[in-house]
C-alpha cells in the first residue's frame, strides 16, 4: 500500500476544514467558512450534518480527488464520554452519543458523524476519531475541586497538544512516553497541560474557560463576584455563559477575538491593549508554573503552540517568566489536520491499534 490516502475532517463553529493526505503528504487542503445566515436555520449543531457533509463532498468532487485509495476517514472527536488518549473507530455507541448524549453543543461532534457516513460510501475505508477533546488522563488528586458537589474534568486541545509533544520527542530522539513536558496551546481558547511520560495528568478545562483568559474566554474568574453577578438579576444564564465562553477575554476587553489585531494595537502604541495582552501572557505563565509543580519540578521542556505562538512579543512575555523552569520551545500554529491524518496512517500501517468506544 504505497499510495495510502486519508481524509481528515475538522468541523469548527463557523468553518469546516478538509484535507486529503497521500502517505504523509497533503494533496488537498480546504477551509470552508460558514456565515451566520447559513447556519441560522439549524437549531442544534448536529442538525448541520447533511449541510456540512454535502459541502465536503462537493469540494472533493471539484478538486477531482481520486477516492480509490482512501483507507481512513478521520473526524475531529467531539464531546463524548471521558476516554484515554488514542484512535477510536467510529461505532454505533459513538454515533449514538454524538447525536443524543453530548452534554454540550460543539461543532466537533459532527466530525465522527460525517467521517462515518463518508466511509460507508468507500469500499476499503473505515472511520476514526483521534485524541478527542475529552481525553481524560487526570491523576485522581487532580480531580478534587474543593467541594464534593464538584469535580474537575478534562476537556482540552488534546489532539494538538499530543501531536506537538510527539513531534518534539522525535526531534530530540526520545520517546514521548519517556518525557515530562508542559504544553501550552494558545488559540481561541488556551489550555496548559502537564504531560508525564505520555499522560496528561493535569490540565485546565478549556471549554468552560477555566485557566488563563483567552481571546474568547474569561478564564478563572473571582468566584464571589461571579456568584453575585449570577444572582443579581442583570443577566440570564445564557448571557452569563456567553460572558464566560465566547464573549470573554480579549473580546470583552478589546472588542476582538483576533490576537493579530491586538498585536497591531500594541504596535500602534495602545497602552490599554498592551496591558490586557500582557495580562493574558502573565496568566499563561502562571499556569505553566502550576504544571511545573504538578510535575514536581521534573520537566524536560516547555512547549508553546497554537496560533498566538506566532506573536514573538507575546511569546517573549511568557519566556521571560518561565525560562528558568525548563528549556522553552516554540511550535507556532496548530496542524490538527496533519495530526488527524498521521493517526490514520499509523492505524492503516499497523503501528497502533484502534481502541473501542463503549
Amino acid at each position: 500500500m504505497t499510495n495510502i490516502r486519508v481524509i481528515a475532517i475538522n468541523p469548527g463553529s463557523t468553518s469546516t476544514k478538509i484535507a486529503v493526505y497521500q502517505n504523509a503528504e497533503a494533496i488537498f487542503l480546504k477551509t470552508i467558512r460558514h456565515s451566520t445566515d447559513e447556519l441560522a436555520p439549524f437549531k442544534r449543531v448536529t442538525d448541520q450534518f447533511q449541510f456540512r457533509k454535502e459541502i465536503i463532498l462537493q469540494q472533493i468532487v471539484e478538486a477531482d480527488i481520486d477516492m480509490e485509495n482512501i483507507r481512513a476517514v478521520m473526524g475531529r472527536g467531539g464531546l463524548l464520554k471521558p476516554m484515554e488518549s488514542g484512535v477510536y473507530e467510529v461505532n454505533e455507541a459513538m454515533i449514538h452519543d454524538l447525536r443524543h448524549r453530548t452534554f454540550r453543543e460543539h461543532a466537533s461532534n459532527l466530525g465522527g458523524l460525517i467521517a462515518h457516513d463518508l466511509a460507508l460510501g468507500l469500499p476499503d475505508a473505515k472511520a476514526y476519531v483521534a485524541d478527542p477533546i475529552v481525553v481524560d488522563e487526570l491523576d485522581v488528586v487532580a480531580r478534587i475541586a474543593g467541594h464534593p458537589l464538584f469535580q474537575r474534568i478534562s476537556i482540552f486541545h488534546a489532539l494538538n497538544q499530543k501531536a506537538i509533544a510527539r513531534d518534539f520527542a522525535k526531534s530530540v530522539q526520545r520517546k514521548y512516553e519517556d518525557l515530562n513536558l508542559i504544553v501550552a496551546h494558545m488559540g481561541g481558547g488556551i489550555t496548559v497541560g502537564a504531560h508525564q511520560r505520555g499522560r496528561v495528568i493535569d490540565v485546565n478545562q478549556g471549554l468552560d474557560g477555566e485557566g488563563p483568559f483567552s481571546p474568547e474566554r474569561s478564564g478563572t474568574l473571582p468566584v464571589g463576584e461571579l456568584i453575585t453577578t449570577c444572582f443579581e438579576g442583570r443577566f440570564s444564564e445564557q448571557e452569563i455563559r456567553k460572558m464566560v465562553m465566547g464573549e470573554g477575554g480579549l473580546v470583552a476587553y478589546l472588542g476582538t477575538n483576533n490576537a493579530s489585531d491586538v498585536e497591531k494595537m500594541v504596535e500602534a502604541g495602545d497602552k490599554n491593549a498592551r496591558l490586557i495582552y500582557e495580562a493574558m501572557a502573565y496568566q499563561v505563565s502562571k499556569y505553566i508554573g502550576e504544571m511545573f509543580t504538578v510535575l514536581k519540578g521534573n520537566v524536560d521542556a516547555i512547549l508553546i503552540t497554537g496560533g498566538i505562538a506566532y506573536d514573538k512579543l507575546f511569546v517573549s512575555w511568557i519566556q521571560e517568566r518561565v525560562y528558568r523552569l525548563a528549556p522553552v520551545h516554540i511550535f507556532p500554529g496548530e496542524d490538527e489536520m496533519r495530526a488527524l491524518a498521521m493517526n490514520g496512517l499509523m492505524v492503516i500501517r499497523g503501528e497502533i491499534t484502534p481502541k473501542v468506544y463503549v
